[in-house]
């Protein structure tokens, strides 16, 4: 539904109309990927280009090439200042690869025909309960990324562009400062980790995460000055846990995995806890109701691509107690995430 049909006093379309709208939106991620394939916006960073000077640029016909401007000057990514002529909209600055907010690696990753190939498994997956991209690709969706060191650093980048406003607003939500040591699980190159560091100065940091993951780490906590209050372990936490943490953080981690693979994760950081340390999981809580959420959008993905799932705080505390552990509260964030704080039960 466009702005003009949510204009006051203004009647919705009938039904069957927004469901036909809905369909219509399957061509959104395609046109911004060919987009961002094409490097159009950092190609009309110095100025504006006409679409015959951009097709000779991008290997492209210039013909469909101004078609695909012209519908996406129509969604506020370009200005067509001249005929055939584009110029740079804030909104299409943000797909320039240097971007602020991973726009373009996030663009990569969610509108790629591979991504997009697994998304079409969807009702293969309602209907046998196996993953869409196994049966697409026939690999689990974090082996297939791994093969491909491009595809490692586009996921981290966009797991960045989905979640940007998440860690300043855990970081400010939650009192990390009653910690001495925290550790985060699965803690990729350090964002979240940077973000509660920078905030509250008593903590010291560990991340905690696969050897090809925290290769690169040390460049992003350095930006964020909080390399020298920061250790770097490599490692699996299927295999266990490091031990002796005052917290340990699991930001995205449960979401992604069937429930046998949370409860070996959560079995391993039980195991690792101390007396008195806490496990804060930072996810998305669904609410109770049928009221839009964007967590209910988020789980059918997560159900297709990797077997996992958003839950309620209900399902959360079942969960956490089959591993041991006690719900002892949810801390909402300005963000869609929430901190699910469990103790040893």
């Amino acid at each position: 539904m466009n702005a003009e049909q949510k204009k006051p006093g203004k009647s919705p379309p009938p039904p069957h109309v927004q469901l036909i709208l809905m369909c219509r939106t399957y061509w959104l991620p395609r046109m911004l990927y060919a987009a961002a394939r094409l490097g159009l916006a950092d190609h009309l960073a110095a100025g504006p280009r006409t679409a015959a000077e951009l097709a000779e640029i991008t290997h492209s016909q210039p013909a469909f090439l101004y078609r695909l401007m012209r519908a996406l000057a129509g969604l506020g990514l370009f200005s067509e200042d001249q005929p055939q002529r584009f110029a740079l909209t804030p909104l299409g600055a943000a797909l320039q690869k240097d971007a602020p907010g991973a726009a373009y690696s996030t663009v990569m990753t969610l509108a790629s025909p591979w991504f997009l190939k697994a998304s079409e498994q969807l009702l293969h997956t309602v209907q046998t309960g196996e993953t869409g991209f196994e049966a697409a690709f026939g690999v689990p969706f974090f082996d297939y990324v791994a093969q491909d060191p491009e595809r490692v650093f586009r996921f981290s980048e966009t797991m960045v562009g989905v979640h940007g406003a998440e860690p300043a607003a855990v970081a400010a939500a939650y009192d990390f400062s009653k910690f001495e040591t925290i550790m985060d699980v699965g803690g990729a190159t350090g964002n979240m980790l940077a973000a509660i560091l920078t905030r509250h100065a008593q903590p010291r940091g560990v991340l905690f995460d696969m050897p090809q993951v925290v290769r690169d780490a040390h460049i992003l906590l350095k930006k964020h000055g909080i390399e020298q209050r920061v250790s770097i372990e490599a490692g699996s936490f299927f295999d266990g846990v490091p031990a002796g943490a005052d917290a340990y953080l699991l930001s995205h981690i449960i979401h992604d995995w069937s429930e046998d693979r949370c409860l070996t994760i959560l079995n391993h950081c039980r195991k690792a806890m101390k007396p008195g340390s806490q496990l804060l999981i930072i996810e998305t809580v669904i609410p109770p109701g049928d009221a839009p959420h964007p967590g209910k959008m988020q789980d059918i993905a997560m159900m297709v691509l990797a077997g996992g799932q958003e839950r309620t705080e209900a399902e959360y505390a079942s969960l956490l107690a089959k591993a041991g552990l006690r719900l002892s509260r949810v801390v909402p964030t300005a963000s869609e995430v929430s901190v699910v704080e469990a103790v040893l039960a």
